[in-house]
């Protein structure tokens, strides 16, 4: 049963809470919407973006062409939005920003996930010598980063501005890592801007922290569902992490004649609910504790959103077994390492051969920077066509 501490509230934001009339504001300014908030205005625009309709043909950790039913980033990111929203509600946070955050998160991932993405990093800092030269970054590939070029710089759909020209909140958040060398870039680009907090110290807003943990409740819970559909894990393998096991006992102590996939979706849904109960006591307790009463405050103290440590502890034994035993599967593996030789074999040639590039990307001054921009916003399937159609060669049937 739920506790009390995970009742839905109603009513007006917590003072901790970020306030869209009080919101930092954006690049570019623009006349508030009559009918909606700075926020929500701002996760429509994502929704509308065509870095959003792409992430349906990107991976998270199965290709799109391996099943029907594998999440892709278009899915995760509106799970996400969904846990989200869910614990926002309960903390009287600001569920628009939530929900913008968390559809915006991955849009600068690569083609094929994580292996895209490491491939592409390496090629560009094979390049890096070059960059610097000619005046460019030489920082290879953040996709963190990259999803912040997209809503900053690389979406094309207003006639006065590039981007989508975000509010500072939702860039904030969706900037939830970042290295020092990037770190410092940005802040000479934008003094005191989204990348001051990694040079200076400090926190996100409640809502960006909320994503970043909405973000691993969420990959862990669908990565179990993903592992089983494909057969690469089974559900008794799966009992020798501690926080699966406990759960699929307590569904099998309530329904016992529960088997198969019934049995693991409810495992799941008990798992993700007491996660996200867990999040909001502890969470609360913090906010108590250090009796922050503004977002001032917030971005003043440590990060508030959290798990409690005994969850912490059972949520990162899960993380190491899925590593381990999925996202490092031999079957995994040889499927990553093709995407990887497509990403490399791309970049390199476009470097090589830029007129075979659209006209928009050859032409601009930092080749290396326009080829992974064109390359991180590939889907899958186009990824493997224009490799087949460069090369000859088929790397996926």
């Amino acid at each position: 049963m739920a506790p009390s501490t995970a009742v839905a509230h109603k009513g007006p934001l917590a003072c901790f809470a970020s306030d869209p009339a009080a919101s930092r504001g954006r690049r570019y300014p623009e006349p508030e919407a009559p009918t909606r908030t700075a926020f929500q205005r701002d996760r429509d625009r994502v929704i509308h973006s065509t870095a959003f309709r792409r992430l349906v043909y990107k991976t998270q950790v199965f290709l799109n062409h391996e099943g029907d039913l594998f999440r892709t980033r278009l899915t995760h990111s509106l799970e996400v939005a969904q846990l989200g929203r869910s614990i926002a509600r309960s903390l009287r946070l600001n569920e628009d920003l939530v929900e913008a955050i968390a559809l915006a998160h991955d849009l600068g991932h690569t083609p094929f996930g994580h292996a895209g993405q490491d491939a592409l990093n390496s090629s560009l800092k094979s390049f890096s010598a070059g960059l610097v030269s000619e005046g460019g970054d030489g920082l290879g590939f953040e996709h963190n980063l990259q999803s912040l070029r997209v809503v900053d710089e690389l979406e094309e759909r207003y006639p006065a501005f590039d981007g989508l020209n975000l509010c500072f909140e939702t860039r904030e958040g969706i900037l939830k890592h970042c290295s020092k060398a990037n770190a410092q870039r940005l802040e000479q680009q934008e003094p005191g801007g989204v990348a001051s907090r990694f040079l200076k110290g400090g926190s996100p807003s409640l809502e960006a922290q909320l994503c970043n943990l909405a973000d691993e409740i969420a990959y862990n819970a669908h990565d179990i569902d993903d592992g089983v559909r494909s057969g690469l894990l089974a559900i008794e393998q799966l009992d020798e992490v501690e926080l699966f096991r406990h759960y699929r006992q307590v569904a099998v102590d309530a329904h016992p004649s529960l088997m198969g996939r019934r049995l693991l979706f409810e495992t799941i849904r008990l798992m993700l609910s007491d996660q996200v109960y867990d999040v909001i006591a502890t969470t609360q307790s913090r906010i108590t504790a250090t009796g922050v009463d503004s977002p001032a405050a917030v971005r003043a103290s440590p990060p508030l959103v959290a798990f409690s440590d005994g969850m912490r502890e059972r949520s990162q034994t899960l993380k190491t077994f899925l590593f381990r035993n999925l996202y490092r599967h031999p079957q995994v593996m040889e499927t990553t390492d093709r995407a990887r030789r497509v990403v490399a074999d791309l970049f390199e040639r476009y470097m090589e051969a830029p007129h075979e590039l659209p006209e928009a990307h050859g032409r601009r001054r930092l080749l290396a920077r326009a080829v992974a921009d064109y390359i991180a916003g590939m889907t899958d399937r186009f990824a493997i066509r224009e490799h087949e159609r460069l090369f000859g060669a088929v790397l996926f049937p």
